[in-house]
């Protein structure tokens, strides 16, 4: 999903004031400097792709280096050694940089969303698009992300959070705690984790238990959600930094019970319709709620806010920030921006002038007191 984002950004660059330079980032966490650009293609062509090619080697002299520079015309650069081919006479691989002036995170997931990307490049001090460490750590963390949704008042549905040692130690008494303070059905979820990865519903207590018992594989944190009856789920697209505005609204209708992982990327069944069949008072809710969500979570540049609205009573509920959405041209968030005026080109550009100006001001800032 990533290599599918990247590759649409790159693609609708304006080459006339950027110059793309492709970092991939394999499955055993080294970075390489791509061969060219990857292509646009579909989120499950690239599963599939991934799943048949598994881990690639990396050609001698494309692994990649982050080197953070103070001066001031190179902020971070990648560092690569040429092939051995190309050693000199020592005896040792040549090295060449490439400067980088601003970085745009197409990342999902642990390790990519959740702050610590964000934090590396903070420490070069380098500009980059998106949230920043703190942001980006709670937009991942979907219990501390409702705490702070019910701190500023926001309406949140019911859940209850489960810690592994708690699970491990009497799995009845949790089931029971959440039979007595949720009910059924619930929505079962790793705490740090995107992409609806780990996600399932339960309506009994055997199928809680195999959906946490799931759950528990990809984080010691488990959020269980009270389902919204005969919910509709609505996206909102998020841009600025201090003064962010709000797109118009998006319906996504599953293909599925759910939007799961398999409905979100493997199966073409599911819809979207923008603007979402929303009455004018319920797009300026969503829009009202969509700007303090991203501002609970000391959101930057870019999120996407998802809601549910109860099918029955029409209530309006906060289910959570992405901060790093999908950002392919058939992704929701440039999706719903297009059809608030806004094109994918002139998007990809703010988004990058939002990053570099939070970045000059933060270069205002004090770091020391001598």
């Amino acid at each position: 999903m990533s290599v599918a984002s990247a590759a649409s950004i790159i693609k609708h660059l304006d080459r006339s004031r950027y110059e793309p330079v492709p970092i991939r980032i394999e499955k055993d966490g080294r970075w390489t400097l791509a061969d060219k650009p990857p292509t646009a293609i579909s989120a499950a062509d690239v599963i599939e792709r991934t799943r048949l090619e598994g881990a690639r080697p990396v050609r001698p002299g494309r692994e990649a280096h982050l080197v953070a520079h103070p001066g001031e015309d190179t902020v971070l650069a990648i560092e690569r050694g040429s092939d051995s081919k190309a050693a000199d006479a020592t005896g040792s691989a040549t090295v060449t940089g490439v400067g980088l002036d601003v970085v745009f995170p197409v990342l999902h997931g642990p390790y990519g969303e959740d702050g610590t990307v964000q934090g590396l490049l903070e420490l070069a001090n380098v500009p980059y698009v998106g949230a920043g460490v703190l942001g980006s750590a709670v937009g991942m963390d979907k219990a501390v992300m409702k705490t702070l949704f019910a701190a500023r008042g926001l309406p949140v549905g019911l859940y209850a959070v489960v810690l592994r040692p708690e699970w491990n130690r009497s799995a009845s008494a949790v089931i029971s705690r959440i039979a007595g303070e949720l009910g059924y059905p619930v929505f079962v979820k790793p705490a740090n984790l995107g992409s609806s990865v780990g996600i399932s519903k339960a309506k009994s207590a055997g199928e809680l238990e195999t959906a946490m018992e799931l759950a528990l594989q990809f984080d010691r944190k488990v959020v269980i959600e009270a389902a919204i009856p005969k919910a509709r789920e609505i996206e909102c697209a998020v841009l600025g930094n201090d003064d962010p505005e709000a797109s118009i609204p998006g319906e996504i209708v599953p293909s599925r019970e759910f939007y799961d992982y398999e409905a979100k990327y493997l199966d073409e069944g599911s819809k979207a319709l923008i603007p979402a069949p929303l009455t004018a008072s319920q797009v300026a809710e969503v829009q009202r709620l969509s700007i303090a969500a991203f501002r609970a979570v000391d959101g930057a540049g870019m999120a996407r806010v998802d809601f549910l609205i109860a099918g029955e009573t029409g209530e309006t509920y906060v289910n959570e920030v992405n901060t790093i959405p999908g950002f392919t041209t058939i992704s929701m968030y440039p999706k719903m921006w297009e059809a608030s005026g806004v094109s994918y080109t002139e998007l990809v550009d703010r988004l990058i002038t939002l990053a570099m100006e939070r970045h000059a001001e933060k270069q205002q800032l004090r770091t020391s007191i001598t």
